[in-house]
């Protein structure tokens, strides 16, 4: 007979399902640590995590992009996501003004649902638990159906205004959107603002978008109104000094101090 081999057991302190402690959502908004980047890839950040495609994903860039183009009323002649940046500029350039842009963005992302899903979402869903339920649904749904759209992303913790948390976060870990289009103005006018109108308007959810400027990630808090526009700090950033778009007024208007007419 083997002689038995006695093992202290493990301290459960030390025991994870998962490895690590789940993520969660930083109660500040994180600052800018430098206003004048020269590159598209912010200088300490880490190299983006790609998203591998799944079979839908061609499905979701495609009915995006034919959305957008339907409103903008122009397509791009390059394949694929460098078509879709290349909509989302002129998307931007199209209003008259960034509430004009804002706008058009919130009917392109109703144009995507079913006819009547989100009402019927904000009438039987949203109330459920206090709107927690709802909550932590679109949290799934958008780390289902968007990493395409931003690139990896996972659910998180957020904590919410009435002391308690809840698995409604989404943290972004670099978004392909920002680090592709270059553009503060296209991240805050075509996506942060208009996004965060759609689910609260539409679907009853409230949601808080953070982008980060310095290293292109996002924190997505689902169940937490956004603050006053003026107390935004993501609407108080300059653009980036790599948008395409300050470039181009710089050149023409041989002012260096000019940035992107959008931000």
């Amino acid at each position: 007979m083997k002689p038995l081999v006695l093992l202290s057991p493990l301290p459960t302190s030390s025991f994870s399902p998962r490895g690590h402690a789940p993520r969660r959502a930083s109660a500040r908004f994180p600052t800018r640590l430098s206003l004048h980047s020269k590159t598209s890839v912010a200088d300490g950040a880490t190299p983006r995590a790609e998203h591998k495609p799944g079979v839908f994903d061609a499905l979701f860039l495609n009915l995006f992009r034919s959305k957008m183009v339907k409103e903008v009323g122009w397509d791009s002649e390059k394949p694929g996501y460098d078509g879709l940046i290349e909509v989302a500029r002129r998307l931007m350039m199209k209003g008259s003004n960034n509430s004009d842009t804002r706008d058009a963005t919130v009917r392109i992302l109703r144009s995507l649902f079913p006819p009547f899903l989100p009402e019927l979402y904000q009438l039987l869903v949203a109330p459920i638990g206090e709107g927690k339920v709802a909550a932590v649904m679109v949290a799934r749904v958008t780390v289902l159906t968007c990493q395409w759209l931003m690139g990896k992303c996972t659910v998180n913790s957020v904590d919410l205004p009435d002391g308690t948390s809840c698995e409604s976060g989404v943290f972004v870990e670099r978004c392909k959107y920002l680090e592709e289009s270059k553009c503060v103005g296209i991240c805050v006018n075509t996506c942060k603002l208009p996004t965060q109108t759609f689910f609260k308007d539409y679907m009853g959810v409230p949601l808080l978008m953070e982008p980060n400027f310095e290293d292109y990630s996002c924190q997505f808090k689902f169940g937490i109104h956004p603050p006053r526009p003026r107390e935004d700090a993501a609407l108080k950033e300059p653009c980036l000094e790599i948008c395409p778009n300050a470039i181009r007024r710089r050149e023409v208007t041989q002012n260096t101090e000019l940035g992107c007419p959008k931000a």
